[in-house]
């Protein structure tokens, strides 16, 4: 799964497929903003959901 990129921020996910959970890191110009942690079904997250999760990150913060 590749880095998400949206004006100037970016959202890189990691993720255990052993414990179904994961992170999605955000940065801006490189610096570490913060983490929002996810769970997820499957055998690994589906991308709609990371894009939903970003999303959703990006209407909160008016990104």
């Amino acid at each position: 799964m590749g880095a998400i990129e949206r004006n100037g921020y970016r959202f890189e996910t990691e993720f255990s497929v052993i414990e179904k959970n994961g992170a999605i890191h955000v940065t801006k110009n490189g610096k570490f903003i913060e983490e929002v942690h996810f769970d997820f079904t499957g055998e690994f997250p589906e991308h709609n959901q990371i894009e939903e999760l970003v999303n959703h990150y990006c209407f909160q913060h008016g990104i």
